[in-house]
């Protein structure tokens, strides 16, 4: 695998990086250590610009090439987020939080993301411009769309834009991919079922609002099974069923909530209207009421034909002929990196975190031996798409 050797120099710096992040996790947008040392360590680089504070916490760098930045403009974009999740990894550099850990990777996005943009500020190795975009909030709290509000995409006139995700279960040296959606629409509901409580024992003087939502979980299953075509994906999940408190009261009302996935706006429009019709229609055949609160959440991550072939190609030359799946199945996660690929073309990839437990579980650890490939791949991928031509 054709590593580049200046950044497996730098890897122990870049795994010093990313086990600091990690033992000092921050949720949402309130990543202000983890921001404050990143635009510290990009300016100790000597990149031509810092820029912190867009989309409340979110830092930007700029490195020219050896033009002086005419031409091109790319982005590269990692998170800095982590969970509000008790880490059981017992590692000497586990969360010193309670309560919160980087069980998802971005402590490693962001250091592989630094590791280029030192490797890059120093040796200025293409034409045009690189953006190095750290964000904040994509756990929940759409720091895409933030920054992107803030002027992301027009203060710095970004062209194409590009992501990477680590992978449990992938090796490390490997990558993943695929043209048009590859992470779902996450959409959230909450359905209030407002019926008559009273007497257990007497429940013909009641609405009983449980056995009308019991009816509308399975009600709702039909979305998939019997609205949408075979070869559509949706899921609808009811995650929280909450009604009563004592043993012989029939409640006066109960709370459902969960998500709803889809890989395309027009099985996302059918979700919504079908979940509109079936609410209604169950709780009015139990003499109940019921009121749909349906939140759209981050839209589908559907990647850019062009920019995932020379993505591809940018990663089977890091990991050689046949380590790049090109077609893996598109995922019913949601990823806020969707707004960026919503703006402009670009590509988000998958690199292999090796036999790892899975994302989001307080055992979950990034692993090291992925930061000189990521890194690599970040840095041949600029130096491709901005050849330098002196």
């Amino acid at each position: 695998m054709p590593i580049v050797n200046r950044l497996a120099d730098l890897a122990d710096d870049i795994t010093a990086w990313r086990r600091d992040f990690h033992e000092n996790p921050e949720l949402l947008y309130d990543t202000v250590r983890t921001a404050g040392k990143v635009a510290e360590l990009l300016e100790s680089f000597g990149v031509d610009e810092v820029t912190t504070g867009i989309g409340r916490t979110g830092v930007v760098g700029v490195i020219r090439g050896r033009n002086g930045g005419a031409g091109k403009t790319i982005g590269l974009r990692a998170d800095m987020d982590a969970l509000p999740i008790e880490e059981i990894t017992g590692k000497p550099y586990a969360s010193k939080v309670p309560g919160k850990m980087h069980a998802c990777g971005h402590d490693g996005h962001t250091a592989m993301l630094l590791g280029a943009a030192r490797y890059l500020a120093e040796t200025r190795n293409f034409d045009g411009t690189v953006v190095v975009i750290f964000q904040p909030a994509e756990e929940g709290g759409a720091g895409a769309k933030a920054m992107i509000d803030d002027g992301l995409l027009t203060r710095w006139p970004i062209q194409e834009v590009y992501g990477m995700h680590n992978f449990p279960g992938l090796p490390v040296g490997e990558f993943a991919i695929r043209k048009g959606p590859i992470m779902a629409a996450t959409d959230e509901f909450r359905i209030t079922i407002t019926g008559r409580g009273g007497h257990a024992a007497k429940p013909h003087d009641t609405i009983d609002p449980i056995v009308a939502g019991a009816q509308m979980v399975n009600a709702l299953q039909t979305i998939a099974s019997r609205n949408a075509d075979p070869l559509d994906s949706v899921v609808v999940s009811v995650t929280v069923f909450q009604g009563g408190n004592a043993f012989n009261v029939i409640p006066q009302e109960v709370l459902l909530r969960g998500t709803v996935r889809t890989l395309s706006p027009k099985m996302r429009n059918l979700a919504e209207e079908r979940m509109e019709t079936i609410v209604r229609s169950v709780a009015e055949a139990f003499g109940a009421r019921a009121e749909l609160h349906f939140r759209r959440g981050y839209p589908v991550t559907a990647n850019h034909d062009a920019q995932v072939d020379f993505a591809a190609d940018v990663a089977e030359g890091i990991a050689g002929a046949g380590k790049v799946n090109r077609e893996i199945p598109p995922m019913m996660g949601g990823e806020d990196f969707s707004y960026m690929l919503e703006e402009r073309p670009g590509a988000f990839i998958f690199a292999g975190n090796g036999d790892s437990a899975g994302l989001h579980h307080p055992a979950y650890d990034f692993n090291d031996d992925l930061i000189p490939v990521g890194c690599s791949y970040w840095v041949k991928l600029v130096e491709t798409a901005l050849p330098a031509t002196a």
